[in-house]
């Protein structure tokens, strides 16, 4: 059921073509926030009595909705984000991906039984939802990362408000639609589109009782003290600042092409790009050779265009935004090493940059949303383990080298939630835990893995079952 919002008429405009209006409604105001919490609280328990077989079914019907409408997510997506129709079409997949894995997990084992020292008695773990939570995901993959909260959430019986991105109101409404489609009842999950006022609003709500959050690192830690003061479970996944290690030994075409891929791939706009490129000790001059060439033919222009790599960023204001950065590392001392050209004409083009310079600059320690990554040097792998550390993120690492030695120590010393080897710090894999260190997360249960998810969406209790004394 579509509820028409209170608030402000918005419109999205594509940032390819800032002209074309690609979708118009009315924002949600409180008093539909308060209409969605309590449509969810008075379903909570008949959903949770479903049970979790029953559930997983809905999230597999769930991915074959929207494998049925696959291109015209992926269409949309390309429209409100600017993403090429390649990556759209990849987000896609692996959103389905996402809603199958978890609709499987229903066959997992779920509990724990321990010895007791009574001989009449079983001890046994029961894993019970949380009864709604509060779900407030970011426009940067507009589809995947709701699929990795509402699908969990879902599985263990929790019903969901969902706040979704202002900057891509058209995905989110399609994902409400594969939802519907998979006949899962009204009530179960509800879609905010609204400002971000509305985000507070929502995890203040007693009702809620457990809020998962993607996003900055401020907006985050607003969330973190409304919560953590009321008691309720928080998952928080930010910001990164992420380092790629090129150790002498590395493979240079795999290096160089991880990079440039990690760095600028859809457009930069990930938590887990590349911000940073540190290289370790001397001859590195192909490497740097490489990755200029790599960088400089990159191909800049519509995201349907399908010989175009790199689309434009989602708005005009976050394009200004990153030639600010890039302006003012100029004026610190920065160099640039190389750069793509940005096609004439209208658009929220951003070139493709790589600089170098000294340590002190502001891109080197603040995250740039954008397709910018900066070259350091450093003499020894200790000092490019500390440099690469030297920021208050922790979300992901990777180290090129063939060295096992080397390797172990980047793997174990690298203060980053994710480390990759000889790989780009993008991409994970779906079934293993995802989440960061230091301001790239909160303590707590990660994301994807099915044994996390089931860890931050119940609470676990513990039954003692104790046979009554026979009678006589």
């Amino acid at each position: 059921m579509w509820v028409e919002g209170s608030g402000a008429l918005v419109s999205r405009y594509n940032p390819a073509l800032p002209e074309e209006v690609v979708t118009t409604y009315h924002q949600a105001g409180s008093e539909e926030l308060n209409q969605a919490i309590h449509s969810a609280n008075a379903v909570s328990a008949a959903w949770d009595q479903l049970g979790i077989l029953a559930r997983g079914r809905f999230l597999a019907a769930t991915a074959a909705a929207i494998r049925e409408r696959a291109e015209e997510i992926a269409v949309m997506m390309t429209a409100e984000h600017g993403k090429t129709l390649a990556e759209s079409r990849m987000e896609v997949a692996a959103s389905a991906d996402t809603f199958d894995y978890h609709g499987a997990s229903a066959r997992n084992p779920v509990g724990t039984e321990y010895p007791s020292s009574h001989p009449d008695e079983r001890i046994l773990t029961v894993r019970r939802p949380l009864g709604v939570v509060g779900v407030i995901t970011p426009w940067n993959f507009p589809l995947q990362i709701p699929a990795w909260k509402i699908a969990p959430a879902l599985l263990h019986g929790n019903t969901v408000v969902w706040k979704s991105a202002s900057n891509t109101p058209g995905v989110s409404v399609m994902l409400m639609e594969a939802l519907a489609d998979a006949g899962i009842p009204t009530g179960v999950v509800n879609l905010l589109l609204g400002p971000g006022q509305l985000g507070s609003e929502l995890v203040s709500s007693p009702i809620v009782g457990g809020v998962t959050f993607t996003g900055s690192v401020p907006v985050g830690h607003h969330i973190r003290s409304i919560v953590c003061e009321r008691g309720a479970k928080l998952q928080l996944e930010l910001g990164g600042h992420n380092a790629t290690l090129i150790l002498p030994d590395a493979d240079v075409e795999l290096a160089a092409t991880s990079v440039v891929n990690a760095a600028m791939g859809s457009t930069g706009q990930k938590c887990t790009a590349t911000r940073r490129v540190i290289l370790v000790g001397d001859g590195h001059e192909e490497f740097l050779s490489r990755l200029k060439e790599k960088v400089s033919a990159l191909i800049l222009g519509p995201g349907t265009d399908p010989s175009v790599q790199i689309g434009p960023v989602v708005s005009a204001s976050a394009r200004d935004e990153i030639d600010a950065a890039i302006r003012q590392a100029l004026a610190e001392g920065g160099e640039i090493l190389a750069q793509a050209t940005v096609p004439a004409g209208a658009g929220s083009y951003v070139a493709p940059t790589v600089l170098t310079g000294p340590r002190s600059m502001t891109i080197c320690r603040e995250e740039v949303f954008g397709p910018v990554t900066t070259v350091l040097h450093a003499d020894t792998l200790d000092e490019a383990i500390d440099l690469a550390n030297g920021t208050a993120f922790g979300l992901t690492a990777a180290v090129f080298s063939s060295d096992e030695r080397s390797i172990r120590r980047c793997v174990s010393q690298l203060q980053a939630g994710l480390v990759k080897v000889n790989a780009p710090t993008t991409g994970s894999e779906l079934h293993a835990p995802f989440g960061g260190m230091k301001d790239s997360t909160f303590a707590g249960p990660r994301e994807q893995n099915s044994a996390a998810a089931a860890t931050f969406f119940t609470h676990e209790k513990t039954a003692y079952l104790r046979l009554a004394p026979e009678k006589a």
